[in-house]
């Protein structure tokens, strides 16, 4: 292994390591699996049944509350874990090493740690639907687990960012984390529904849609839908999205695009952030 790889590995272990022990940590992976559980019963309960829903409707049941809840964790629990404090910041960027790999090596070892909590609580819940009501869709549960773990990357570059633009203020982080969640997940849709509002149909279409690939929790709300439900899941807006893209195959790439751009620019933004910080 080179030396890069051995840095990016051994702040990796260290951080997995920490966040592993943390009760927070631990909690969040019961949330998970509580979530998943109370949601699958939930469909029959309001039905005047009882049991335990089969995967495909439990993950459609469950996009919205991953969409809430994943970036929410990751945007703090990871803009606190990788925001040391200012002895603790000199210490550990004043190693012979570049400062890029130890970011990137704290990164991946909270996001290592938040996808295993995520893995657990759904891999519980799926124990539990897997006895009761079969295997039916579960491919489809398992594209809402995949869409979790990138959006966990996602919103852990952009915690990533902000802790290198405020390094050693965890204070102004944990701020600036919940004002990014509040906008992604909140205000954005609702801007983007006032705008639209005022236009003519055909232009208000194309803002959405254009707002649905530049917002990342819309973009993975989007990915995952039309993964566990095809092309009927928005009904007339899934024609208008298909329509504007030129077809699924070009919407997922542009959805994964979206994704991937989210999750490289911040980390990139980071780095060059870090490297010009005085620590």
């Amino acid at each position: 292994m080179t030396s890069l790889g051995s840095t990016l590995w051994l702040c990796a272990r260290y951080e997995l390591l920490l966040a592993v022990r943390s009760r927070w940590l631990q909690l969040f992976a019961v949330v998970f699996a509580g979530l998943a559980l109370a949601v699958s019963s939930a469909g029959y309960i309001l039905s005047g049944g009882h049991g335990v829903q089969d995967f495909s409707r439990t993950a459609v049941s469950l996009v919205q509350i991953v969409l809430l809840l994943v970036p929410l964790a990751s945007l703090v629990f990871g803009g606190l874990a990788l925001t040391p404090e200012r002895g603790a910041a000199e210490l550990l960027y004043s190693q012979p090493v570049p400062r890029g790999a130890i970011l990137l090596g704290r990164m991946l070892g909270v996001w290592l740690a938040l996808a295993a909590a995520e893995l657990i609580g759904f891999g519980l819940a799926g124990l539990v639907m897997q006895y009761q009501a079969g295997p039916e869709g579960l491919w489809r549960y398992g594209a809402l687990v995949l869409t979790a773990i990138v959006v966990t990357g996602v919103f852990l570059a952009i915690a990533t960012l902000l802790a290198s633009i405020n390094a050693g203020r965890r204070t102004r982080v944990l701020a600036a984390a919940l004002v990014v969640w509040f906008v992604t997940v909140v205000l954005f849709d609702v801007a983007a529904l006032g705008v639209a509002s005022m236009l003519r149909s055909g232009d208000a279409s194309r803002l959405l849609i254009t707002a649905t690939l530049i917002n990342p929790v819309d973009a993975a709300r989007t990915g995952s839908l039309l993964a566990i439900e095809g092309t009927a899941a928005f009904g007339a807006a899934s024609l208008a999205l298909l329509r504007f893209t030129g077809g699924a195959g070009m919407a997922a790439g542009l959805v994964a695009l979206s994704l991937v751009v989210w999750l490289v620019a911040p980390l990139l933004a980071a780095i060059r952030a870090l490297s010009r910080a005085d620590i």
